[in-house]
């Protein structure tokens, strides 16, 4: 038996060599592994990283003060 596809006749056993060679060929690519990725960053390099910018200095510093009080509550 076979299946008419794009107005070629497909026979049954290349129908199913065709998904098995699909899925096992899909499952060894995913299966490879992706890049090794850095290691995830500190907590201070975080916050070193993030820039506090206001519109004033006071609000910078105001922003500051608040981060830190934050922090010694959480510490607790």
């Amino acid at each position: 038996m076979s299946y008419v596809i794009l107005g070629r006749a497909i026979k049954n056993e290349h129908l199913a060599l065709g998904t098995l060679l699909t899925a096992i060929g899909g499952g060894i690519i995913m299966s490879r592994g992706g890049s090794k990725s850095e290691a995830p960053q500190t907590t201070q390099q975080a916050k070193a990283s993030i820039p506090i910018k206001g519109s004033s200095n006071e609000e910078e510093e105001f922003i500051r003060k608040f981060v830190e009080e934050a922090e010694k509550e959480s510490n607790h």
